[in-house]
């Protein structure tokens, strides 16, 4: 049986694929698109979206039991996980289904199946039917990531979960663990904790969120241990005792082991690249610790072979992958697109309080050899905040002195995620701290506290 040609194939339907897809698609492309699961990926389906639908429920349940300092009466508030969780796999389902649409619409063709490429240039496709012969002068790798786990500390969906288990959670846990204290992590103790399970964080690292500022991670954790839970840094989980409904966990802290007993551990310690079974190695394609390695603009080295999002390695964020498929679908139709740049990456953690960080952390500026200067303003100082109820929380701004370019953007606090993008674009048109200082902010809003962190970097502050 002939083999079907395309201008392009995609392996991998998340927030990379299907994008790279669709520009592709757009460029005048002809293209396949394979999944192994769910259109989406998991971003759509297992991460970033049916998250923020738990996370939301969890914010207004928050709001609920908050009512009396609104002037608002609602007595004994309570919730129902199952519908919690419905709701979020019905938001997925919703987002997953207009992928299939967006696929028809652009008249890229999909494949269900598992990938492999035999040799350059070719693919086949296991799908339910049988065997699918394909070939395209260019690949895309959109493959993804799972869950990391260490040994000892395996998922069994009972006792141990991934972040998989807790978006379907078969009870509310009472007394829950979360080992690892990235985005996954604290996200999840965020949602349960504020549900009401005693909840303990353990990060291996000298301070959670360990990407983020400093200064961020230093008030987020007061926040967090304010709100009831136990936070425990420079602290690693050596075994998991398992009997009938409870988990023993060994920790250990400043040299000495502690034994907790847990019903429910969630792990949340990094993931790994899907680069088994396609036969990379074998097409000369470099690996390195379950990543790709690439140049900057998704280049494998392998002529016509090219690998984006999670699976390419650091950082591991939809909107990256996205951005990198965009790219690539370019550069194979003769274009010159320019390549994403890390640094010019936003990340945002949907926690309470949340928090959101673009470009260099003070101390990564200073490492840099630039001179600084850093500004910063409180919640507690803007108008909206109070009027919201919403006072714990700060923006933190980093500077060249030399030059008054903005070097990184650092927020904790409500609606932080949504903000960090006015930084964002200012980074991307090279703005100063002179045009920041000169641009109109809207009152009453949380944005004037962004204002007013580049003019304490530059000792003209108003509100504080």
């Amino acid at each position: 049986m002939a083999s079907k040609s395309y201008d392009l194939i995609v392996i991998g339907a998340g927030p990379g694929g299907y994008v790279a897809a669709i520009r592709a698609a757009q460029l005048g492309m002809s293209v396949a698109i394979i999944e192994r699961e769910n259109l989406g990926g998991i971003c759509l389906n297992w991460g970033c979206i049916p998250t923020k639908a738990m996370l939301r429920s969890a914010e207004v349940f928050h709001l609920i039991e908050r009512a009396g300092e609104f002037g608002l009466k609602a007595d004994k508030p309570g919730y129902d996980l199952d519908s919690v969780v419905k709701r979020s796999r019905k938001v997925a389902g919703q987002l997953s289904g207009g992928i299939g649409h967006l696929m028809k619409k652009n008249k890229i063709t999909v494949f269900m199946g598992e990938a492999t490429i035999p040799a350059k240039g070719k693919v086949r496709v296991k799908t339910e039917k049988g065997n699918e012969d394909l070939e395209a002068k260019s690949i895309v790798l959109a493959t993804g990531a799972r869950a990391r786990e260490l040994p000892g500390l395996e998922a069994d969906g009972d006792l141990v979960w991934t972040y998989r288990h807790a978006l379907q959670p078969k009870r509310m846990p009472k007394k829950l663990l979360v080992i690892g204290s990235g985005a996954i992590g604290i996200e999840f103790a965020s949602f349960y904790n504020t549900l009401g399970a005693d909840t303990t964080v353990v990060e291996v690292m000298d301070r959670i969120l360990p990407v983020e500022d400093a200064e961020i991670s230093a008030f987020a954790k007061k926040q967090f241990v304010k709100q009831g839970m136990t936070i425990m840094e420079k602290a690693s989980v050596k075994k998991l005792d398992r009997a009938k409904g409870r988990v023993k966990a060994h920790i250990e802290s400043g040299g000495k082991t502690q034994q907790q007993d847990f019903d429910t551990v969630i792990s949340a310690v990094g993931i790994v690249g899907n680069v088994e079974g396609l036969g990379l190695e074998e097409l000369g394609v470099k690996i390195d610790r379950t990543h790709v390695l690439t140049d900057e603009y998704c280049r494998t080295g392998v002529d016509g072979i090219y690998a984006i999002g999670d699976v390419a390695g650091a950082p591991w964020l939809a909107h990256k992958a996205s951005h990198e498929g965009v790219m690539v679908a370019e550069l194979i139709a003769g274009q010159n697109p320019h390549p994403v740049k890390p640094e010019s990456i936003a990340g945002c953690t949907y926690c309470q309080p949340q928090v959101a960080s673009v470009g260099h952390t003070e101390a990564q500026a200073k490492e840099l050899g630039y001179d600084v200067k850093v500004g910063r303003f409180p919640f507690i100082g803007n108008g909206k905040a109070i009027a919201l109820g919403e006072t714990e929380g700060m923006v933190k701004t980093v500077f060249d002195a030399k030059t008054g370019e903005l070097l990184g953007a650092h927020m904790v606090g409500a609606e932080v995620t949504e903000l960090i993008q006015g930084y964002i674009v200012g980074r991307t048109l090279e703005t100063t701290e002179e045009d920041l200082m000169n641009t109109v902010f809207p009152h009453p809003t949380l944005s004037e506290m962004m204002h007013e962190s580049v003019l304490d970097a530059y000792g003209r502050v108003i509100h504080m």
